[in-house]
């Protein structure tokens, strides 16, 4: 029984220890060195690996090391019959609501400005509102969405939410399909998107979708770079209509030291490590589903290719 693991960002290594302890008989392979193809059995991977997923031929589960699946099923050809799972995990989640809730605060306290004021040397106040007075509107109501919804309702905010499924949340407004998008738009002064990113969410975040925003809101997006049109958000800052942006995604990433993001005002930018996945609580999920799998049960938390999540 084998895995065949690919990932240039985590490490194999880590994940190599944690797989010995919970699941010690499993023959944990790192990519290129896949040994005979016919062995591989699971494969864990958050790199593409163009198609060649398709030289396992008993293969009978790919799992991905992201919460998002995008990248993989733009990238590769699944192989018919084997289950894709993606990334469901408490200490993911938590990076995430921890993230969310850290960048609403630092948007509705005014943070950046006050950096920017100190390094002028400039000891002023700026008036600075309760979180009961800034909306936020969550974009994407998933796993994710829905915790850091929770979250940033728990510490005082009002909070709606939008999704392309009707939603019903204890003690936060929700909003579904195109033909209530408007209505979101019109109420969230910090617009927080954790959408999946599929065909039809793909440059969802454009100059018409901004500028449907309040004046002086603020967009803070940890979901995928491509959701976003980033030269209209560009646009957006310096027009003043947006007053802030916090990304965690980018079209391009690592960033090139080129990109004008780096350069544009008001952005705030982080490294893809709004959450961040987890070797021992990961590979005690995997181990779960490929169990489930030897039982001939279904694996949890499956991907629909179709509708890209």
């Amino acid at each position: 029984m084998a895995l065949i693991f690919c990932s240039r960002t985590d490490d194999p290594k880590e994940w190599r220890a944690e797989f010995a302890e919970v699941m010690p008989e499993l023959d944990f392979r790192v990519w290129p060195d896949i040994g005979r193809p016919e062995e591989i059995e699971f494969a864990l991977v958050w790199d593409p690996m163009a198609n060649r997923l398709l030289d396992f031929p008993n293969l009978r589960l790919i799992a991905s090391l992201g919460a998002g699946v995008d990248h993989l099923l733009a990238a590769t050809t699944l192989p018919d019959g084997v289950p894709m799972t993606r990334f469901v995990d408490d200490n993911l989640t938590q990076g995430m609501r921890e993230w969310v809730l850290l960048y609403s605060l630092y948007c509705l306290r005014r943070v950046p400005e006050y950096l920017a004021r100190q390094r002028e040397q400039d000891w002023h106040r700026l008036d600075v509102p309760f979180a009961y007075q800034r909306r936020v509107g969550m974009m994407g109501l998933g796993i994710l969405g829905e915790a850091s919804a929770s979250a940033l309702r728990h510490i005082g905010f009002p909070v709606i939410g939008w999704s392309r499924g009707k939603k019903d949340l204890p003690e936060i407004e929700c909003f579904t399909g195109a033909g209530e998008l408007d209505d979101f738009l019109a109420l969230s002064d910090i617009l927080v998107c954790l959408l999946p990113l599929t065909p039809e969410t793909e440059g969802i975040i454009d100059s018409e979708l901004l500028t449907k925003l309040p004046r002086g809101a603020c967009l803070i997006n940890g979901a995928r770079g491509s959701l976003v049109v980033e030269a209209d958000l560009i646009q957006a800052l310096e027009s003043g209509h947006l007053s802030h942006a916090v990304l965690d995604v980018t079209r391009k990433e690592p960033l090139p030291a080129d990109d004008p993001l780096w350069q544009a005002r008001n952005i705030t930018i982080t490294p893809h490590v709004a959450s961040v996945t987890n070797a021992k609580s990961g590979a005690r999920l995997i181990a779960k589903n490929i169990r489930r799998i030897q039982a001939g049960e279904t694996p949890h938390h499956l991907v629909d290719p179709k509708a890209g999540y």
